[in-house]
């Protein structure tokens, strides 16, 4: 993959947090923003599919015993192995 360098503009004091937080996890700026963007855009996506699975359950709810016999499957003992 290739790598660009980017510029940013951050308030002092975050900077601050960020370069102690760097030192004391022994890495680098550049590769501690890059896995604070990866998370962050991780959650983003998703949240995004929760919202799109729940405006789909909205549309067309679950009927009432659609998930019994998987529950009951979880929920039943399992037999022992020996």
């Amino acid at each position: 993959m290739t790598r660009r360098t980017v510029q940013i503009t951050i308030d002092d004091d975050l900077l601050q947090v960020v370069d102690k937080t760097v030192s004391e996890m022994d890495t680098s700026r550049s590769a501690f923003i890059r896995q604070a963007l990866q998370i962050t855009l991780k959650r983003i996506q998703v949240l995004r599919l929760e919202q799109q699975h729940a405006a789909g359950y909205a549309l067309h709810p679950a009927a009432p015993d659609e998930f019994d016999e998987s529950l009951a499957l979880l929920t039943s003992p399992r037999p022992v192995v020996s």
